[in-house]
């Protein structure tokens, strides 16, 4: 047994391991990722992963060392190169290999970097990312001798993301990638779909010259929506840092937020499989799950992060999920990973079948008044007991309370939602409503119910 590798209690998360570099996040640490990591997929009787690395600044060296310590522990490296998280997903089935590691930021600010893995075919989480630390600070690494090899699957990783449009009706698009790690995949593409396609920032640029990588926050589909309205395109589309979420824009430059895409999915899933569950998150629209149930669907909430609706999602053999962060996963037709790429081709197919433009569907849903995704500061030993003493008070009164994840409660003017994060300290707040003064009531109970638990509510809340 080798001497032991103590990471910085911040970097294994609950979904995945992320850090910043040169301060929490080294080299080292890399390399004994690779090693435990490596060790565990080992045990298991695998020999042979995949290895990616998004356009981050810090991600060559981090991948070098990655794959000295799976090589280390015995493992046949197989390196993708640059590329988005998904076509590490997508290689670990096509290349048939037993387990993958992307190194990535995802969308955190450009000094951040971080770990995305696959065990098997199956997401990385929790107790087995837990069980990765203690395996790295006992040093109870496996050793041998193992190899790399050069395994590019781009154009195999292409090929299928165009294998599923199937549409006629040529459609006009402008794709955003954010100088991420999705921009030659976005290039490759858009070139091989039907319709006019104008492509921004797809030159891979770690420092993100043009605006963040985040296409959740509105400011930085600004590029987007004045490209689509100004050029009369049919809709917009942009990335995250590592390709794995989506947003989306329609011709007159609203955006479609993940719960309102996901609906529109699941409209076409739904005729293939009727009945099926169909998942989204706690902080999607109850509209949502009105319209899935309309649609003769079975609509089930459940705990947000990407990791755990994967997970529900093969105990379900549900064929479509999403959350609102813009993750959407595909079983029908596909793996049942979030690929931001092959939901932007299955919805422009969808587009393509028929004579409705995007707005034209958005013209259709229901109004609702909501909030954003409201963000505040509670440290991570005091959050969870916040929610705790929120829900106590709330069973109190008899209210109507879905308990999933955080509490999310029912009322005659909509809905609200208290949750604690996963990954960092703080406490998040959701609330959505038929009519302005409904949504003004929702967050006045926010409001109270934070104050009766200690915590003094965000002061633009």
């Amino acid at each position: 047994m080798t001497s032991g590798h103590r990471f910085h209690p911040t970097i294994l998360r609950e979904y995945d391991i992320r850090g910043i570099v040169g301060e929490t996040l080294f080299a080292a640490d890399a390399r004994a990722i690779g090693r435990a990591f490596g060790t565990m997929i080992r045990r298991e009787g695998g020999r042979r992963v995949c290895v990616g690395y998004d356009g981050r600044l810090s991600s060559p060296e981090l991948e070098s060392a990655l794959v000295e310590g799976l090589t280390r522990s015995g493992l046949e490296v197989l390196r993708l190169g640059l590329g988005p998280t998904p076509m590490m997903y997508f290689a670990v089935h096509h290349l048939e290999a037993d387990g993958g590691v992307q190194v990535t930021g995802s969308h955190n600010p450009p000094n951040h970097n971080g770990f995305k893995m696959m065990f098997g075919k199956a997401a990385f989480f929790g107790p087995r990312i837990r069980a990765l630390g203690e395996i790295a600070a006992a040093g109870d690494f496996a050793a041998g001798d193992g190899r790399a090899v050069e395994s590019p699957v781009f154009e195999a990783y292409v090929d299928r993301l165009v294998r599923d449009f199937h549409g006629s009706r040529p459609i006009d698009a402008v794709w955003d990638a954010g100088n991420g790690a999705a921009g030659p995949a976005v290039e490759a593409l858009s070139a091989r779909l039907p319709g006019r396609h104008l492509r921004l920032f797809t030159e891979v640029d770690g420092r993100f010259p043009n605006h963040h990588p985040d296409p959740t926050v509105p400011e930085n589909l600004e590029a987007l929506r004045e490209a689509v309205t100004r050029g009369g395109y049919e809709l917009g589309i942009g990335f995250d840092g590592d390709g794995d979420r989506i947003g989306v824009v329609d011709g007159k430059g609203r955006i479609i937020y993940g719960d309102q895409l996901l609906g529109i999915l699941a409209a076409d899933v739904l005729t293939r499989h009727p009945g099926a569950p169909i998942i989204a998150d706690v902080k999607a629209s109850q509209s949502l799950f009105d319209e899935i149930a309309r649609l003769g669907g079975r609509p089930l909430m459940w705990k947000t992060g990407h990791s755990l609706i994967k997970a529900k999602m093969v105990e379900t053999g549900a064929p479509l999920s999403g959350e609102m962060s813009g993750h959407i996963f595909y079983k029908d037709g596909f793996y049942g990973h979030d690929d931001a790429l092959y939901v932007a081709v299955r919805l422009l197919d969808i587009l393509a079948r028929g004579s409705e433009t995007l707005a034209d569907i958005r013209d259709r849903l229901p109004e609702v008044h909501n909030t954003p995704e409201i963000r505040f500061d509670c440290p991570d030993e005091a959050k969870f007991a916040v929610i705790e003493t929120v829900e106590a008070n709330l069973r109190r009164e008899g209210a109507e309370v879905n308990d999933i994840d955080g509490v999310r409660v029912r009322t005659p003017e909509g809905w609200w939602l208290l949750r604690a994060s996963n990954t960092q300290a703080v406490l998040v707040a959701r609330a959505e409503a038929g009519t302005p003064q409904g949504l003004e009531a929702l967050k006045a109970q926010i409001r109270r119910h934070l104050q009766q638990a200690g915590v003094t509510p965000p002061a633009d809340f």
